[in-house]
Order: C-alpha cells, then structure tokens, then sequence
C-alpha cells in the first residue's frame, strides 16, 4: 500500500509543477513605486487581482519598440523614463493571443497617472464629428478643425499613425 501512496503522491506533485500557467493575458500599468517617472507593468488575471507567480523575461512591445522585459513577483518596471505627458501603446503576444493596451499618461508634478483609453473612443469620436459634419452643414468647419486639433493632439503625444491604425484593429479583433 505505501508504494501506491508514495507513487500517488509524486504524481500529484508533478502535475501541481507543471500544471503552472505562466501566460501575461492581462496586465495593468501604473506608476512606478520609486516615483522615478516610470512606468510598471503588473501582471494579472481577467478580474484584475495581480498574480504574483509570473517571474522571467517577456517581450513587450512599447509604443513600436520591442522590449524584453524581466518580471518579479509579478511586477515588471518599463526602463524607459516619461519626460512629459504621452500615449503608450503597450502589446504583448502569446500562444493565446496578442494583448494591448492603450495608455494616457498624464505627468503633473512629478507624478503619472496613466487612464486606459478604450480603443473605440478613437474610432468613434472621429466618426460622430464626421456624421455631424453631413448632418449639419454649417458644423463642416467646425468639425474640420476639431479633427485636426484631434489628430495633431495625438501625433504630438506620441501616438503616431501607425500606431492609431494598430490599436484600432486589435481594438476590432477583440470585438469579434
């Protein structure tokens, strides 16, 4: 009988080992904890709750620079340091798919505040004011020159073209 028990219980312990999911499928970023004008990605679960077991190097991809990473208890610190306010653009690729996020850090006395920006804001504000624009045709100029405030005040933050399109479509493959 102990060979069976001893046999039973290594081979619950060697499923418990392997059985470890070490995937970043979410993550959240928020501001260094040194307050060094950092940024710190957390890795976490669909809800949001950290996971602390995530420990090893990751590739990420910020705003088109691709980046390898090191994890520790779950917490990853960006080596890139944020002079000014900006857009980050975040994306980081698995087995189980490409996850991104769109960021906009706000810097103000030292300290970041970053807000997640759904990607559907960036299609949809540029639609409302074109569909206002043929609606009413004495709103063409207006909307014109809020199109190009909007625009420039993107490209200006760092959010370049190539990046709108590409948060744009992982926005529309998350959708579908």
């Amino acid at each position: 009988m102990k060979p069976v028990s001893l046999l039973f219980f290594l081979f619950l312990a060697y499923t418990s080992v392997f059985a470890q999911n070490a995937d970043i499928n979410n993550f959240i970023v928020k501001e260094s904890l040194l307050k060094n004008s950092k940024l710190a990605i957390i890795a976490a679960d669909s809800l949001d709750h950290p996971i602390e077991k995530i420990n090893g190097v990751y590739t990420f991809t910020v705003s088109g620079f691709t980046q390898s990473i090191t994890f520790n208890d779950g917490v990853a610190v960006l080596p890139l340091q944020l002079e000014r306010s900006a857009f980050v653009y975040l994306k980081h690729q698995n087995d189980k798919g490409t996850h991104s996020k769109l960021l906009y850090v706000y810097k103000k006395d030292g300290t970041l505040n970053p807000y997640t920006i759904n990607s559907m804001w960036l299609i949809l504000f540029p639609v409302i004011l074109v569909f206002l624009a043929f609606a009413f045709r004495k709103f063409i100029i207006i909307a014109v020159i809020l199109l190009l405030i909007f625009f420039y005040f993107n490209h200006s933050n760092g959010l370049n073209v190539s990046t709108f399109f590409e948060t744009v479509f992982d926005g529309l493959k998350k959708m579908f």
